[in-house]
């Protein structure tokens, strides 16, 4: 018999924001086919997100329940139990929330969903108790999951356990993004530059949320030290979070309101690569940041911090140094390498060859989705 309806997949995230993780999902999402396969989603709260929109217009439903506290766990299994019992129509759950995923997956599973899905795309967890209660939460994940996928080496380290990896028991599925997007536009570069007023500058650019991880603090400091290399220096900073009013107040106490651009949280993200001259990105852990994967495929050289895996490092555009260095080294290693900065060019050969292009991938996911077998990726490994 031929498959009439779609198969449906139920993506469990913390909201439908522009986050890292939902921007990922939504690229795979838009490149499916979705008469073959339709994605749902359940989240983390009631509030309608930036995607939300979009999502039901691609012929997606959106599902919530109450957001994870410890002292609300009950209640919390209590909701899961409920809705998938309600909704267990799905041919796949895939959580991408891993710090609750060892709860719903295995409830998931009880409501009779075939196949069940962990994936992780952080190496690390927050400060404080938040942090280890993360940790003690997802140590069973590893058990309590059908497959286990992750977007690189660190992450699977850090969310299913070197041992697990080494068992060959995590596949790495690339986080892939529509790369013909962000390819390299002149005429784009020149209509932006212009209209944020700074057409003769010299554009360092950083995408992420204003949190704990991405380490806009140290990155504040890099730019401080280049102003001092550099008169014509701007700072183009695209995100929201709960650290960015902090990081204003850091920005004005350093004299530099004037040359720091706060730009929100960006659908058009791509033209904004355009008008960089130069990538920064200092976080103290990440899983694979898709800004740098997006920033290469813009033809931007990359500052990336040493704590951020090597596998990010898709093309040559990527140096990493320590956080751990004054960030007078930081400026000055961007001084050196801006005056050879190469001519940008089309990166999207170099970025498909690393299978980080989302139309390719998304023809490996239907067909994992449809038959529930023989996922893609590759199986991980952690030196």
């Amino acid at each position: 018999m031929m498959q009439t309806d779609p198969v449906r997949v139920l993506n469990v995230l913390g909201t439908t924001n522009l986050g890292g993780a939902e921007s990922r999902v939504m690229e795979l999402y838009r490149a499916l086919d979705r008469d073959k396969v339709q994605f749902d989603f359940l989240v983390h709260t009631q509030k309608e997100g930036q995607y939300s929109e979009e999502i039901r217009r691609l012929g997606g439903r959106i599902y919530s329940v109450p957001r994870f506290r410890l002292l609300n766990f009950l209640s919390y299994k209590k909701a899961l139990r409920r809705f998938f019992w309600e909704h267990h129509e799905f041919a796949a759950v895939q959580g991408h929330m891993t710090s609750t995923a060892s709860i719903y997956l295995p409830i998931a599973k009880q409501a009779g969903i075939p196949v069940t899905i962990a994936h992780a795309r952080s190496a690390g967890v927050d400060r404080g108790v938040k942090g280890l209660v993360t940790r003690i939460i997802r140590r069973p994940l590893r058990y309590r999951a059908d497959y286990c996928f992750t977007c690189s080496g660190e992450a699977a380290k850090a969310v299913f356990g070197r041992k697990w990896v080494g068992q060959g028991k995590v596949r790495t599925i690339p986080d892939a993004i529509d790369s013909k997007r962000f390819v390299y536009n002149p005429a784009v570069r020149a209509e932006v530059r212009a209209e944020l007023g700074i057409t003769d500058r010299f554009v360092i650019g950083h995408v992420g949320r204003f949190s704990f991880m991405k380490n806009h603090a140290y990155l504040v400091d890099v730019f401080a030290q280049l102003c001092k290399l550099r008169d014509d220096a701007v700072l183009i900073l695209i995100g929201r979070g709960e650290l960015e009013e902090e990081i204003r107040k850091k920005v004005s106490g350093l004299g530099l309101a004037d040359r720091v651009l706060f730009l929100g949280s960006r659908f058009d993200v791509e033209k904004y690569y355009q008008a960089f001259d130069y990538f920064v990105f200092p976080s103290i852990f990440e899983g694979l940041p898709g800004s740098v994967t997006e920033a290469q495929a813009s033809g931007l050289n990359c500052l990336v911090s040493d704590q951020v895996t090597r596998e990010a490092a898709i093309t040559d555009l990527v140096s990493y140094r320590s956080i751990r260095e004054p960030a007078i080294n930081w400026a000055e290693e961007i001084m050196q390498s801006a005056q050879a900065v190469p001519k940008r060019k089309d990166m999207r050969m170099a970025i498909a060859a690393k299978g980080f292009d989302v139309h390719e991938q998304a023809v490996r996911m239907e067909q994992f989705y449809i038959s529930g077998k023989n996922p893609p990726g590759t199986v991980t490994r952690v030196l």
